[in-house]
């Protein structure tokens, strides 16, 4: 046998060879490739005819033993059913029978010494059925279960002669020579049998009868109940049979009993190779609940049950969503806002959702603080008191440093940033967060860009270390409303649990547009296009910045626009002047000859720095104050600028102030 790499390694003409004993024809005709396949293709077919002949060679090698060994069962005509025994004793005659009945025969034969044959055939028949009458009767006695009929039999004797029942022997030298018909040939040998064998074979049969109950099982004990005879005419033979036909013939029994053994054999080896399937199959059925933990901001919708936002997805509807239960929201208090840690599983069938399994955290608190948080709207404000230290920490930049000295940034300030288009108010708002995120690692940053340009998003986001949240100006306003609002709810809530927040958002002149355009018709409309009530939540996003008793602090610094040449830009910036406690002034024309800062320096200040600067500070910034403020803008920051240049920090600056002095 040659696989195809052997095949393979061989030249063109050894293959030539091979095929030429594999008898393939027009061998010189094939390519290399060709020839390798025609090969494998005749040892297929050599090797299937070579295991038919074996096969043939052990089946008759299994009937010759079979034939050398016949084996005859010889079982009581009485254990035959009542069904079948009525039906096949018109055509059948028992051998054990009509043995007996040649024995009675015998008997009176030998009692009146006549062994000559009645002359008439009625009598011959008649007497003969006295005699089956006898014997039956005998057996129906020996056995009341037997419910033989008599009258067929003797019906069916009566039209035969006695010459018609064959002997046990010659029965059993015909099985291993001659077929078995559907009914029994007629044969002329006479059938004699001594009184003392008859004997003998009904104790046989009684012997056999016992055990034969107690061994029969299955398929066996339906083979046992027939007669012999019976069993070989329902069975042909195989010597008789042409050899061609042979693996055409029907299973006899034993071949069946045969195969199931070999079965039963082979049932245990089977079984450990299906054994690991199974315990693989329960390997691979894993549990995820309760693995996976997540985070979110909670969204509680109009039906009571709510859903836990990605901060990637700008606290969207997103796949991200975890669900959470009514019952969950009732039991740990939970409000739309909450930031919620916890673990999830994986959703069922007929579930859309990751259901939130259990709550870990809730703004980075224990659920049973949560319970008896204030809610924010009853917290008592306070000025702000301690400032954001903006310098330090590789931050002493010009930028930094002019606005920790004139518009200084406590916890809690709402700070409004005024600036003209182009003056570097995004980028004044970068350097900020980065001062303060560096100096404050306790304060949660948030950074909230509405109706902005995309580019400015992406530079946002990888150039602060503060959350970054978006809604650009290619989205509707439903959504920058959705955005903020969802901004402003997390915020407080994590006020009520006594952490420090700050917001940058750029810019509240679109946020206060985007509200307009929201918010239904009301029939009073201000000068620019405003609805008188359009505005009224911008001031409630605008108004949360306060600092807590107690500990927290909400600190929002917003851009205004102005002189943009909207008439609207300019009445949102008076609506929201007067409401913050820290002005920072931008100067367009500091912008135009590239001085920045641009920072309009005797315009920008904060409502009770007092609060925020120590006495010896604050006495220094009154005399600067009033030496500045008989200059312009312009002079003032190239004053500032200058002399900031010339030293590392506030306080090196303040001391050469003095010096100066």
């Amino acid at each position: 046998m040659y696989d195809i790499e052997a095949l393979n390694k061989k030249l063109l003409p050894e293959l030539r060879e091979l095929g030429k004993e594999l008898k393939i024809k027009r061998v010189e005709s094939y390519k290399k490739q060709e020839l390798i396949y025609k090969i494998l293709d005749a040892q297929a077919i050599h090797n299937a005819v070579q295991n038919e002949k074996n096969e043939d060679i052990k089946s008759k090698q299994i009937i010759l033993k079979r034939d050398k060994t016949p084996k005859l069962s010889k079982v009581d005509p009485a254990d035959l059913n009542p069904d079948s025994a009525q039906k096949k004793s018109r055509r059948r005659i028992d051998p054990s029978i009509a043995s007996k009945g040649v024995m009675l025969n015998s008997k009176g034969d030998n009692a009146s010494d006549s062994n000559e044959p009645s002359t008439s055939a009625t009598g011959q028949s008649r007497s003969r059925r006295d005699q089956l009458r006898a014997i039956i009767q005998e057996y129906t006695k020996e056995k009341p279960n037997a419910n033989l009929s008599v009258e067929p039999i003797i019906q069916e004797t009566g039209t035969n002669s006695s010459e018609n029942i064959p002997s046990t022997k010659e029965t059993e030298i015909q099985k291993a020579t001659e077929p078995v018909k559907s009914e029994v040939k007629d044969q002329e040998t006479p059938v004699t049998a001594p009184q003392d064998k008859s004997q003998d074979e009904k104790k046989r049969f009684e012997k056999r009868d016992t055990s034969s109950s107690n061994q029969q099982q299955g398929g066996h004990q339906r083979r046992l109940k027939q007669p012999d005879w019976q069993i070989k005419r329902d069975n042909p033979q195989r010597d008789n049979q042409p050899k061609a036909n042979k693996q055409f013939e029907k299973p006899n029994d034993r071949t069946i009993e045969r195969n199931n053994e070999k079965q039963t054999e082979r049932a245990p080896e089977k079984q450990p190779e299906r054994q690991p399937e199974k315990q693989q199959h329960v390997d691979k059925n894993y549990e995820f609940e309760g693995i996976v933990t997540n985070a979110g901001v909670l969204e509680i919708m109009p039906e009571g049950y709510g859903f836990m936002r990605s901060a990637d997805f700008n606290y969207l509807n997103s796949p991200d969503d975890i669900y959470v239960s009514q019952s969950q929201i009732k039991l740990f208090g939970l409000k739309t806002g909450d930031t919620i840690k916890g673990t999830i599983r994986p959703p069922k069938e007929g579930e859309k959702y990751f259901p939130l399994i259990k709550v870990q955290e809730i703004n980075g608190r224990s659920p049973e603080f949560i319970r008896d948080r204030i809610p924010f709207d009853h917290l008592t404000p306070l000025f702000p008191n301690e400032k954001f230290e903006l310098t330090g920490k590789g931050h002493d930049n010009v930028s930094t440093r002019i606005v920790d000295m004139f518009a200084p940034i406590g916890k809690g300030q709402r700070g409004l940033i005024v600036a003209q288009p182009k003056t570097g108010k995004t980028v004044l708002l970068k350097e900020i967060a980065n001062a303060i995120s560096a100096n404050h690692p306790e304060v949660y940053m948030i950074v909230l860009l509405i109706d902005e340009r995309p580019e400015e998003v992406t530079d946002m986001a990888r150039s602060v270390n503060a959350e970054v949240i978006s809604s650009t100006f290619d989205e509707p306003a439903e959504r920058h409303v959705r955005v903020a609002g969802m901004v402003l709810e997390k915020a407080k809530r994590l006020v009520e649990c006594g952490h420090d927040v700050v917001i940058l958002l750029d810019s509240i002149t679109r946020l206060a547009r985007a509200y307009n355009t929201v918010q239904p018709a009301s029939g009073k409309v201000l000068s620019g296009g405003v609805d008188a009530n359009a505005l009224q939540k911008p001031k409630r996003f605008f108004g949360a910045a306060r600092n807590i008793e107690g500990g927290g602090s909400l600190t929002i610094l917003a851009t205004a626009l102005t002189e943009t040449g909207s008439k609207m830009d300019d009445v949102i910036f008076e609506e929201f002047k007067g409401t913050g406690n820290m002005e920072l002034q931008l100067d367009r024309k500091l912008s135009n000859k590239r001085i920045f800062p641009s920072v309009d320096i005797p315009a920008s200040s904060t409502r009770r720095e007092d609060l925020l600067f120590p006495k010896y500070i604050l006495d220094k910034m009154w005399i600067l104050r009033n030496y500045l403020g008989a200059m312009n803008s312009l002079e003032a920051m190239e004053f500032m600028k200058d002399r900031l240049m010339k030293t590392r920090s506030i306080e090196e600056f303040l001391i050469s102030m003095n010096a100066d002095s």
